[in-house]
């Protein structure tokens, strides 16, 4: 069995979670998230902790019960704590701001970029040149923080462009002759 998948995931106060329908619902102070429940999994709610186990000991049960078990503590944290990510732009002249559902960000294009930001999701930008991207959903974050890193990703010789905020890096040196 997974290792991943022996381990319970403890439900926090003010977190409920619903099995039905072949659905695993989390509600939380956040949001509320669905996940379809697969079929080589049973999951079961044992006073405030979750258990998953295969269904049947084929090798695919045994991973996917380690998937469940991760995705599902995801939505656990994401409707307790929440998930943010946060991007920094490098560059002169380069900024963003945040209007509403709305990130503009001119970085060095001949006209603003326009991003909108899908339901659930809060973008923050505290500075000129830091986007803070929140929300209780891991994928639906990170999917937005990498499209928005991928407008102007950082190039290898002045390093400018939008970057993750841990994010090294490497400058190549330029050619000589």
């Amino acid at each position: 069995m997974s290792r991943v998948g022996k381990m319970p995931v403890a439900i926090p106060q003010g977190v409920d979670v619903t099995l039905s329908n072949g659905n695993i619902s989390v509600k939380g102070a956040l949001g509320t998230l669905v996940r379809p429940q697969s079929e080589l999994v049973t999951v079961a709610n044992d006073a405030g902790t979750l258990s998953f186990v295969p269904t049947n000991e084929s090798a695919e049960a045994n991973a996917m019960s380690g998937t469940m078990r991760a995705l599902v503590a995801n939505m656990v944290q994401g409707v307790s704590k929440g998930f943010e990510r946060k991007l920094n732009l490098v560059g002169v002249g380069f900024r963003a701001q945040a209007q509403g559902q709305k990130l503009n960000l001119q970085i060095g294009f001949s006209h603003p970029v326009v991003k909108d930001m899908p339901a659930g999701i809060k973008v923050e930008c505290p500075t000129q040149t830091e986007i803070v991207i929140k929300g209780a959903d891991r994928q639906v974050v990170g999917q937005l923080a990498a499209e928005v890193r991928a407008i102007r990703p950082p190039e290898p010789y002045k390093g400018k462009g939008i970057r993750y905020s841990d994010e090294k890096v490497t400058i190549k040196e330029t050619k000589k002759k």
